[in-house]
C-alpha cells in the first residue's frame, strides 16, 4: 500500500484541496487505510469523474479503489458479474461484450469505477426503461466505520443509503451485477432534429418507448423562435440480423477510438460565447433532419468524449462547473424558464443534453426523479455564474426538483432537504453507522451531511 500527499481535484478541476492519497492493492489494506486515516477521516475514490468535490478530502485522506480491480466471477448463463467495486466499466465491456453481456446503465463515460457507479447510483440514456446503476445491483460488500465487512442485499436500509450516498455509509469492495444481454457490439440509431425545446419534448413523449436509449443535445445559445432547439438521437442495441456480411464476423467486438490527449495547458478563453456559438450551430445543421437505423459501435453512440482523453482541458486552468438537475412531468414551464434563462445570459455550453426520467430509485440520496433532467457544461470563470447557478437552484427547489450530488460543487446546504426528502433518515443512519464520521468529503462538508 502506497501514500502521497497530493492536490486533489473532481473532474471539473475546480476546488482543488490536499489530501494524503492512500492506495490500497488488498481488502486488508482497504481495512487499515480505514483505521489509521485520521482525524480527518477518510472517503473512496475511483477514477475521478464526479464533477465537483465528493471524492476529495482536505487535510484527511482519499482512498484511490482503481487498484482492487479483479474480475472474480461470471455467470455467462444468466449474465450476472462479482467484481472488485475498483473495476472501471471499461474493463467490463471488453470482458462481457465478447460473451453477449453488456453493463445495464452506463453514463456519459465508461471510465468510471463500479464502487463509483454504485456510489453516485449513476444513470444513463436508459433511465425511462431500465433506472439507475442500483437497479440492478443485486448486493455489494461494504467496509463500515467499525472495520466490518457486511453483505449489503437490496431492500434493506443499509442498501438504500449506500446507492447515492456518495461513498459516506462506508467503502465499497465488491458488487454483484445483473447485466443486459446483447446479440452485438452495435447500437442502430436514429437522428432527427427538433426545431425548439416544445417540439423537443412533444418527440421525446410521443415515442420514447421504442427506444431503450434516449438523450437529446440543446443548443444552448440559441434565442427566440429557436430557443432550446436540439439534436434528438435514439437507439437500441442492433440485432444479428442488422448487420452486414463482413461485421457478422465478429458481432460482439468491443472496438473504441481514441484521439490525442488534450495538452496539459491550454490558452484561456477558447470557449467564448463566439466559439462556442460557431460549434453549436455547425453541430446543428450538420446533424440530419431524420435518419434511421444508423448502425454505431457501442463507443461512438454512448461515449463520445472517451475518444478524447482530457477532454475536461479545454476549459483552461479554471475548470468548469457541470450543473445537472431535474424537475418532475408538470414543471415544464420551469424548465422552459431556466432555458430561456440560461440562453439569454449566453453561457457558453457547447455540453447540454436533456433526459427523460422513468420511476424514482430506492436509494435515499439518488438523483433521478420521474421528469426532465438537463445538464449543461459551463467554464467556471464566466462573470456571474455563482449567481446564476444559485438562482436556478431556488427555481428547482421550488418546484420539487433537485441538482445531482456528483457532479454539484457549489449548491447551498439549506436547500438540501427540499430537494432530498430522505435527507434526514440518511443523516440517521449514517450517524448511528459511524459515530466517530471516519468517512467525510469536501461535499459533506459543504452540504452537512
Amino acid at each position: 500500500m502506497s501514500a502521497e500527499t497530493v492536490s486533489v481535484t473532481g473532474w471539473g478541476r475546480t476546488a482543488p484541496t490536499t489530501a494524503r492519497l492512500i492506495r490500497p492493492r488488498t481488502y486488508e489494506e482497504a481495512a487499515a487505510a480505514v483505521r489509521d486515516c485520521g482525524p480527518r477521516g477518510g472517503i473512496a475514490r475511483g477514477l475521478g469523474r464526479a464533477y465537483g468535490d465528493a471524492a476529495q478530502n482536505a487535510g484527511g485522506a482519499v482512498l484511490d479503489m482503481t487498484g482492487l480491480d479483479r474480475v472474480h466471477v461470471i455467470d455467462a448463463a444468466d449474465g450476472i458479474v462479482l467484481c472488485d467495486a475498483g473495476v472501471s466499466l471499461h474493463r467490463l465491456m471488453r470482458v462481457l461484450l465478447p460473451l453477449g453481456w453488456f453493463v445495464p446503465v452506463t453514463p456519459g463515460t465508461r471510465q468510471v469505477t463500479v464502487g463509483g457507479a454504485i456510489g453516485a447510483d449513476i444513470h444513463g440514456k436508459n433511465h425511462h426503461v431500465c433506472g439507475a446503476f442500483s437497479r440492478h445491483v443485486l448486493s455489494f460488500e461494504l467496509l463500515t466505520a467499525d472495520g466490518e465487512v457486511r453483505t449489503v442485499s437490496r431492500g434493506t436500509p443499509l442498501f438504500d443509503a449506500t446507492t447515492g450516498g456518495m461513498g459516506l455509509t462506508g467503502v465499497i469492495l465488491t458488487a454483484t451485477v445483473q447485466l443486459q444481454p446483447v446479440e452485438t457490439a452495435l447500437m442502430s440509431v436514429d437522428t432527427e432534429r427538433a426545431r425548439d425545446l416544445d417540439d423537443l419534448m412533444a418527440r421525446l413523449s410521443a415515442s420514447d418507448d421504442r427506444y431503450r436509449y434516449s438523450v437529446a443535445w440543446i443548443d444552448l445559445l440559441a434565442r427566440g423562435a429557436a430557443t432550446g432547439r436540439a439534436v434528438l438521437t435514439r437507439g437500441n442495441h442492433a440485432p444479428l440480423e442488422a448487420l452486414g456480411t463482413r461485421a457478422r464476423r465478429e458481432p460482439l467486438a468491443f472496438r473504441t477510438c481514441r484521439l490525442p490527449a488534450m495538452p496539459a495547458h491550454l490558452p484561456e478563453g477558447l470557449l467564448t460565447r463566439t466559439t462556442v456559438g460557431l460549434f453549436n450551430e455547425l453541430w446543428y445543421r450538420r446533424a440530419p433532419r431524420a435518419r434511421t437505423g444508423q448502425l454505431q459501435s457501442i463507443s461512438a453512440f454512448f461515449h463520445p468524449l472517451d475518444g478524447v482523453p482530457h477532454w475536461n482541458r479545454v476549459y483552461g486552468r479554471g475548470g468548469l462547473v457541470q450543473y445537472q438537475f431535474v424537475v418532475g412531468y408538470g414543471q415544464e414551464e420551469t424548465l422552459r424558464r431556466i432555458v430561456r434563462r440560461v440562453s439569454e445570459r449566453r453561457c457558453p455550453s457547447f455540453l447540454a443534453v436533456l433526459k427523460r426520467f422513468g420511476d424514482a430509485d430506492p436509494g435515499w440520496l439518488s438523483f433521478p426523479v420521474p421528469g426532465w433532467t438537463l445538464a449543461l457544461d459551463i467554464p467556471a470563470s464566466l462573470p456571474g455564474l455563482g449567481a446564476l447557478l444559485d438562482e436556478l437552484d431556488e427555481e428547482v427547489a421550488g418546484a420539487g426538483g433537485r441538482v445531482y450530488l456528483a457532479k454539484d460543487s457549489r449548491l447551498r446546504p439549506e436547500l438540501l432537504a427540499a430537494m432530498y426528502p430522505r435527507l434526514d433518515d440518511f443523516r440517521a443512519l449514517r450517524a448511528e453507522l459511524d459515530p466517530r464520521a471516519v468517512f467525510v468529503s469536501d461535499l459533506s462538508r459543504r452540504l452537512s451531511l
